[in-house]
């Protein structure tokens, strides 16, 4: 089989040996969850170039086929973790139809990730009409403007939307549209990876048969 060069190398032993001496104590047996997610995303915060928010989000259409794409977590707590999309839009589409979803969250510069999977539910109206107001003015036009998923013939067409919308609303402040919600990630397993040495990565899972549950927590194999 080829190599191709635009593959970056395995890493040779001396990169193994430095990593493994630079190595981590284990993780926590009983660790909460939410507690050590919030020490992570603290330290990507501080370590991640941009976005240190962003996650892959998984769901699956009508046929069963899965649909990811990169969104922003914009709230996270015991009741799960909370993101603002579209509900026309494909993966709005697909939430209305299997409530489900997984996430993702790689942090590169801190080589970590965590995986989340459970229920999906919509937040209040309250709690959307809240964080919409706290966009900028061209983001909650955007919310507006653009039907999110569906075929656009131009980029003359958003910028035309765009403009019309902000006519429409003047000086005012734009409400949330009817079709803008948020949806929240209620947990059945969230899982913690963390890099390690000559590939033997940790892997903590704390995992619940409901979402109002208790945690219980295991190790697996890398």
């Amino acid at each position: 089989m080829s190599q191709s060069t635009l593959i970056p190398p395995t890493p040779s032993q001396r990169d193994y040996d430095r990593a493994a001496q630079a190595a981590e104590p284990p993780l926590a047996d009983d660790a909460e969850p939410f507690a050590l997610f919030a020490d992570w995303f603290e330290a990507a915060k501080r370590s991640e170039p941009n976005d240190p928010n962003a996650m892959a989000l998984a769901t699956v259409d009508a046929d069963g086929l899965p649909d990811v794409r990169m969104v922003l977590l914009k709230d996270v707590a015991p009741t799960g973790f909370t993101f603002y999309t579209n509900s026309q839009s494909a993966k709005g589409v697909q939430l209305a139809g299997q409530p489900k979803a997984a996430l993702l969250f790689h942090w590169k510069s801190l080589r970590r990730q965590v995986r989340v999977r459970g229920p999906v539910e919509a937040v209040s109206e309250a709690e959307a009409d809240a964080y919409f107001s706290s966009r900028a003015r061209v983001s909650q036009i955007g919310a507006w403007a653009s039907d999110q998923s569906r075929p656009m013939p131009d980029r003359h067409a958003l910028e035309k939307r765009v403009a019309e919308y902000g006519l429409k609303f003047g000086l005012s402040e734009p409400p949330r549209p009817p079709h803008w919600r948020g949806y929240r990630v209620r947990p059945l397993a969230i899982e913690f990876w963390r890099d390690g040495a000559f590939r033997l990565h940790e892997r903590l899972l704390f995992a619940r048969s409901e979402p109002e549950g208790g945690f219980a927590v295991s190790r697996l194999f890398p």
